[in-house]
């Protein structure tokens, strides 16, 4: 939303430019945009003095905010009409827009408001059916042999056992994890990155917390964490509210954070 803003007040700036009294410099720059219009050669990167690439930088600026933004409008089944885009641009270049400035910006803050409100309509409705897929899953993953649920509803299966020590809700655990979606798409995996995760046991979604302390060092765990175990209601990257998250932990280490301390 911050982007959005700072690329319509860029375009917002380029119109209220255009709609000042002309000075003798708006002049000349306006004769020199209307020159380009009928020979605009394009220049080479290596060509470009640095006024130039500033200039570009600008038009490139602008250029990938539309073209954001009319990724985003065609998600939302609002598709962007790129015609009258051009329009107000080429417009706003000749100094001859067809609304004052003022009318300019109360359109602009209305498209805003308009996305808004879409997304916010279709995020309602993911989470609603997110609640749904979820619980159609979980009744039916419940069924399956090896698969075990806690009393808050969370699912899990051993898909190797442990013998070192469980860690408490108050420990330091030093874990390899794979996180994906119900469709399988995977948002997050520390296997990727290269590196374990080390993090306070309590400081995590709920149902690691609960699940975790059921596994021992060198134990891998499968869990199906129900959404209000998991995030609830809020958005985090691909994961949209309400969602049921499937996670591959491995054990790794129950951190001794107070002897790490000391040899430090």
């Amino acid at each position: 939303m911050q982007k959005s803003l700072v690329a319509l007040s860029t375009i917002a700036a380029l119109g209220l430019f255009a709609c000042q009294p002309q000075t003798e410099k708006a002049a000349e720059t306006k004769d020199v945009a209307e020159a380009q219009e009928t020979a605009a050669p394009s220049v080479a990167a290596e060509e470009m003095t640095d006024a130039q690439k500033q200039a570009y930088a600008m038009g490139a600026s602008m250029g990938l905010f539309v073209q954001q933004r009319a990724q985003q409008q065609e998600q939302l089944g609002e598709p962007m009409d790129k015609e009258s885009l051009k329009q107000g641009f080429d417009d706003a270049l000749k100094d001859a827009l067809k609304f004052t400035p003022q009318e300019i910006q109360q359109f602009a803050q209305a498209g805003e408001e308009a996305i808004r409100i879409k997304q916010q309509e279709m995020a309602a409705k993911a989470a609603e059916e997110n609640i749904a897929e979820g619980e159609a899953y979980l009744a039916e993953n419940k069924k399956r042999e090896g698969v075990m649920t806690t009393e808050s509803g969370l699912q899990y299966e051993v898909l190797e056992e442990g013998e070192g020590a469980s860690p408490a809700a108050e420990d330091t655990v030093k874990v390899h994890y794979k996180g994906t979606l119900l469709d399988g798409t995977e948002f997050d995996s520390s296997y990727k990155r290269g590196e374990p995760a080390v993090f306070p046991l309590n400081r995590v979604i709920a149902g690691w917390t609960e699940g975790v302390q059921l596994m021992k060092e060198g134990a891998k765990y499968r869990f199906h964490i129900p959404s209000d175990l998991a995030y609830g209601q809020r958005s985090q990257g691909a994961i949209t509210p309400n969602s049921t998250l499937i996670f591959d932990v491995e054990l790794l280490e129950v951190v001794d954070t107070e002897n790490e301390g000391a040899s430090e």
